[in-house]
């Protein structure tokens, strides 16, 4: 399963359906949001291409009562989970938190073979050795909106082997 990697659109909505329709272009089944959304205008375009969208909040609340609703109306495209998320997807077991510390924290238990966070708005693809003699990716996509960062970048995944490629909008 092929799957798409933003985080801290900060009401960026036109920059979020652009990474999530090139996404879409090369295959990927679903959107993994690690946070700093802010409001439900950001996904209406999203939404629209069709693909299930995992959201967490972050820092950055926004509305979230609006979301949950919105999520709610969905029809199960879009699963909003509050801080933090559990997933399994394609036989993977996924961590989704919004900060890189408690993104290690979970990498280096062992539990998941993917956590993804946000929070810094740096890009961050490795592999981290876990306590239970294995390794766990960690993977940061920096921010599809841009902000504070040099350029607004996302991750394409393969869960099936594992790669991570760190996507640049144009």
């Amino acid at each position: 399963m092929k799957i798409c990697i933003v985080s801290d659109s900060h009401d960026r909505g036109p920059m979020l359906a652009t990474a999530i329709a090139e996404a879409k272009t090369r295959g990927a089944e679903c959107v993994l949001h690690c946070g700093d959304l802010i409001g439900t205008n950001t996904l209406l375009a999203s939404l629209k291409l069709n693909l299930p969208i995992h959201v967490i909040h972050g820092n950055n609340l926004g509305d979230p009562v609006s979301i949950s609703r919105l999520a709610c109306r969905s029809e199960g495209q879009l699963s909003y989970y509050g801080n933090d998320a559990n997933l399994e997807l394609a036989g993977r077991h996924i961590f989704m938190t919004h900060y890189p510390h408690i993104g290690h924290a979970f990498a280096s238990a062992g539990d998941h073979d993917l956590v993804c966070c946000g929070h810094s708005h740096e890009p961050e693809i490795r592999c981290v050795d876990n306590v239970k003699d294995g390794k766990t990716w960690l993977v940061n996509p920096g921010t599809v909106a841009g902000l504070g960062a040099p350029s607004a970048t996302w991750i394409f995944g393969d869960l099936e082997t594992m790669d991570f490629d760190l996507q640049r909008l144009e």
